[in-house]
């Protein structure tokens, strides 16, 4: 069964960066049965939503509501949960509790109860530093997140293992891509460095603490926010490809591939034609406890469920991303050809 076909599509955080460009794909594919629903407050964030098609929009607090009567009232088939606090420096545990584990913990089990396919954003900071891995076949329980973000991330998915529910949490690992715009200090360095090279002609980097890497040489791996949503929407209908075999868990959405922060600025430079010009400054106190010196995502375990898709190169990602939105100036992925 088509879980795409057969009801609504709801897509929370409908407004946000991968939500926006999820939704913009779902149309592009022939989908506006969709719900959008986001939180839109006091930012821009509503321009993502121009140009989109969906059925209806629907405040987050409203859906909690529904959900709390648990009647699929809105004859859902599929839910993408991408609503989220996803400010890594946020203090407010207890805002973070009830935004990223109480409202996922409510919505996986309406989901649940009513026979809904539950997909949801996840994310790799859920591995902390690293040194228990990064692996997606791997225990969750020896992994200890660095920040109460991540912490809220992980404790919903030892929830939805220790319970059995049926879903796909997606750990995203550095995305980047148009749409991110109003994200403030969560912007990518892409886009950051766009505007300091367009200004300033040069990039401010931040120096290393770890000696086992040089200034710039830290590693991460970034992927774009295109190949995330073609990962994404594959799970709405995993089990057409794997009859039998059980898919739930939790998956890695990244590129495979650590590459530095020098290898994701020096595309931005040569996009806009000017000299690679790093200047590496120090790195705050308050960041230097919780910083990643080393991400990678393995991707072996969506390549075994069946997902073939393609994955951008990082300089082919970065140099799209500069040259068909940044410069043109089009923010929003529904101004520029996919």
């Amino acid at each position: 069964m088509n879980n795409l076909d057969s009801g609504m599509i709801l897509v929370t955080g409908a407004a946000g960066f991968i939500g926006s460009v999820l939704i913009n794909e779902l149309n592009n594919r022939g989908y506006d049965n969709i719900i959008a629903c986001d939180s839109l407050g006091n930012d821009d964030r509503f321009l993502n939503l121009i140009g989109l098609k969906f059925e209806d929009y629907l405040d987050s607090t409203d859906l909690l509501g529904i959900v709390n009567e648990n009647k699929n009232l809105l004859n859902l088939s599929c839910i993408f949960h991408l609503g989220a606090c996803a400010i890594t420096t946020e203090k407010d545990c207890d805002y973070l509790m009830k935004n990223n584990y109480e409202y996922t913990k409510s919505l996986a089990c309406f989901a649940a109860e009513h026979g809904i396919r539950f997909i949801y954003a996840s994310s790799a900071a859920t591995y902390g530093d690293g040194s228990a891995g990064m692996s997606d076949f791997g225990p969750i329980e020896p992994l200890r997140p660095l920040n109460m973000y991540a912490y809220s991330k992980q404790l919903f998915d030892l929830f939805a293992q220790k319970n059995d529910i049926p879903g796909y949490g997606l750990k995203y690992f550095n995305v980047f891509g148009p749409n991110e715009y109003h994200k403030g200090t969560m912007r990518s360095v892409v886009i950051k460095a766009y505007e300091s090279i367009t200004s300033t002609d040069r990039v401010k980097l931040f120096k290393s603490e770890n000696p086992k890497f040089k200034d710039g040489h830290q590693l991460r791996d970034f992927v774009y926010v295109k190949d995330v949503v073609d990962m994404t929407i594959f799970f709405a209908n995993i089990d057409s490809n794997l009859e039998s075999q059980s898919t739930y868990g939790l998956y890695n959405i990244a590129s495979g591939k650590a590459h530095t922060w020098i290898d994701l600025v020096t595309p931005v430079f040569q996009a806009l034609n000017k000299p690679v010009n790093i200047e590496y400054i120090d790195m705050p106190a308050e960041l230097a406890p919780k910083y990643q010196y080393y991400t990678l995502g393995n991707i072996d375990k969506i390549r075994n469920v069946g997902y073939t898709g393609h994955i951008h190169t990082l300089h082919d990602a970065v140099t799209d991303y500069v040259q068909n939105y940044l410069i043109p100036g089009n923010k929003h992925i529904q101004n520029a050809k996919i």
